[in-house]
Formats: structure tokens, C-alpha cells, sequence
């Protein structure tokens, strides 16, 4: 092949790898490693693609020791659900727990990002954030769907008390300590 070819595929490749980065980029972002598939259901039959299912994921707090969280989203089915095109719809469930001793690992904002997915090729997300309502000592989790028009009101939120993990843990952090406002 002569060098010009060989240049224009080189060129072409790195511009395909932008590409795919920036679609990757901010969408595909997250605050907390991915998440942890627990299981899926599948609630519409296709006959000769993927269906539509529920999906369950797990993952840990990166900021906050000790808590879990569990969603379930829809995933869509067929060919532009296979292929990562069609946008997902925003009915997310939640439900954070205490599954240890809560140890805060540095100081966070309120509303801060714990975890971030793309929900469409270009301009959906979904969101888990988190917060502290230092009055009762309690974490509060929030996921919400937003696009860069319009977001959907559709949200779920979770609370997690803070209290002792065991005679092992006597001490019990205070949320309040560790948000700012």
C-alpha cells in the first residue's frame, strides 16, 4: 500500500477512536466503579431480538464505607436496544443499606455524584447522588434521569440511618461532619 493510504486509514482510526471516546466520555462517566449485574427478567418477548428486561445492579459507595446500593432499570430490547441506540425510558428503583461499619473517606458536597450511566447514544443520563440530613444522621440517595433539553421528574430515593455496626463499632460518624452545604 503506498503512504498516503496508510496515512488516511491511520487518520480515519484515530479519528473513529475520538469518536468513540466522546460517546464514551461524559456519558459513560461514572463516580463509582460499574456496577455489580445481580440478575435480569425479561418482560417483553421479541421474536428475533433481545427482549426487553429488568436489570438489578449492586454497587458500593466509593465515598462512604459500609453502604450498598441496589437499582433496577429497563433495558430495552431489539435491534436499537442491541445495538446501544434506543434511548432508555427513566423509571429507575433504588434501595441503599448499611452493610458494614459507615468509615467516611474524605469531605463531600451535597448532591454530590456517587454514580453516573448513560441511558442514550447522545444525551440522557442517569444519576445516583448522595446527601446528609444531619439532623436525623442519615445518608439520602437519590437517582434521577436528566437529558440536555428536558429531564424526566421520575426519581426514587433511599435513606440509610447511620447506627453502631456491632460491639465492634462504638463509634458512630456523624453525616453532618463530613457534607458541606
Amino acid at each position: 500500500m503506498s503512504s498516503s493510504v496508510l496515512g488516511l486509514r491511520h487518520i480515519s482510526l484515530k479519528g473513529l477512536a475520538l469518536f468513540l471516546l466522546l460517546l464514551a466520555g461524559p456519558g459513560a462517566a461514572s463516580a463509582a466503579d460499574e456496577p455489580d449485574l445481580i440478575f435480569r427478567r425479561s418482560t417483553v418477548f421479541k421474536w428475533v431480538s433481545p427482549n426487553d428486561k429488568l436489570a438489578t445492579y449492586g454497587l458500593d459507595d466509593p465515598e462512604v464505607e459500609g453502604v450498598a446500593c441496589h437499582f433496577t432499570v429497563p433495558e430495552k430490547g431489539g435491534f436499537k436496544g442491541w445495538l446501544g441506540l434506543a434511548e432508555e425510558v427513566s423509571d429507575v428503583s433504588l434501595a441503599c443499606r448499611q452493610v458494614g461499619p459507615i468509615k467516611f473517606k474524605e469531605k463531600m458536597e451535597q448532591g454530590d455524584d456517587m454514580f453516573r450511566r448513560r441511558r442514550s447514544l447522545f444525551f440522557k443520563k442517569m444519576q445516583i447522588v448522595r446527601g446528609c440530613d444531619a439532623k436525623r444522621n442519615v445518608l439520602v440517595y437519590m437517582v434521577y434521569s436528566d437529558k440536555l433539553i428536558e429531564g424526566s421528574p421520575k426519581n426514587s430515593t433511599s435513606t440509610v440511618p447511620i447506627m453502631p455496626w456491632g460491639a465492634a463499632d462504638p463509634n458512630v460518624q456523624k453525616c453532618g461532619d463530613y457534607f458541606t452545604q
